[in-house]
């Protein structure tokens, strides 16, 4: 055997037992560097408090037991818990206002119609029955005068002499359209009402109600204390009695009125119409029908300023 071959055992124990004495050495080293352990049990891993990243939800406490399944609700209770508490929209707020206005003009309207229809309801049968003869009369007044016009428009169409035709009913016109601007005097049928005021309470508003309410019935031509009453009067107060037109009147007061009787009358009785106000004021209404009624008193030919006839 070589030298080598002798020494090659020797060496390898000896590079065994330096390996065995370095890693003991190592070993006591890393043994003295780390801390020393703790003879007490390990806290598990779920006690021990850490840092938890913000994605992670927080543990429930134990306290709070697992929610069982909901009880089954009735009919009734799920339409109280989906009407209370209320959730209200802007549309259905608007809607709310919307509806609300539409529900207080119904009742004005009701309440109005109502107020209206009240002294209607306390009149006897036999007023009820004149206001409908009334009604009646004004229709069958406004059925002959669509009658008279046709009749006249026919005359026009069927007549020989058209302009000679025409020339009559010009001047019929104008004869009819002087009565109602009261530059000629009239004669006819009508009434007489006389308004007796020693209290001094009656006002010029209840005047004109009485003409505007005898105007609806038909009349034709109105006489006022010997003033003309035509479609531009105008009444006022002044002091104790009353100005027509600028013209003051004193009571007691007398309408002289061309129509027809059986409208005119039974217009001013109504239930709570002129008379029944002028009388609530303390005043005596007396109204007489005449088969022959003169309205003479006359207003003078006023030429307008700026208005012309198209025919000229």
């Amino acid at each position: 055997m070589s030298e080598h071959d002798d020494k090659r055992p020797e060496d390898n124990g000896d590079t065994r037992a330096d390996q065995r004495d370095g890693n003991g050495e190592s070993g006591n080293r890393l043994r003295k560097e780390l801390p020393q352990e703790v003879s007490g049990p390990v806290p598990a891993a779920q006690d021990v408090p850490g840092p938890r990243s913000e994605s992670e939800p927080e543990p429930e406490p134990e306290s709070q037991a697992a929610p069982g399944p909901e009880p089954q609700l009735t009919g009734r209770q799920r339409l109280v818990k989906g009407l209370w508490p209320p959730r209200v929209s802007r549309a259905q707020l608007i809607v709310a206002l919307l509806l609300f206005g539409l529900g207080f003009g119904l009742a004005v309207q009701v309440a109005s119609h109502s107020d209206s229809d009240s002294a209607l309801r306390g009149a006897r049968q036999e007023d009820l029955v004149r206001i409908l003869d009334e009604l009646d009369d004004r229709t069958q007044r406004l059925e002959d005068e669509k009658q008279g016009l046709e009749k006249q428009r026919d005359e026009l169409e069927n007549s020989s002499d058209q302009a000679e035709e025409a020339r009559k009913q010009t001047v019929e016109k104008e004869r009819q359209l002087g009565i109602l601007a009261g530059t000629v005097a009239a004669q006819g049928p009508g009434i007489t009402m006389t308004i007796e005021d020693t209290k001094g309470t009656v006002e010029a508003d209840m005047l004109l109600d009485a003409i505007q309410e005898l105007r609806a019935a038909g009349a034709e031509a109105i006489q006022v204390n010997g003033v003309r009453v035509v479609a531009g009067t105008y009444l006022t107060d002044s002091g104790k009695g009353v100005s027509v037109d600028g013209n003051k009147i004193n009571a007691p007061y007398r309408f002289k009125v061309i129509g027809k009787p059986q409208d005119l009358e039974p217009a001013l009785n109504i239930p709570g119409g002129v008379v029944q106000t002028l009388e609530k004021e303390q005043a005596t209404v007396t109204i007489e029908r005449s088969t022959k009624i003169v309205v003479d008193a006359l207003r003078a030919v006023k030429r307008p300023d700026y208005a012309r006839s198209s025919s000229q």
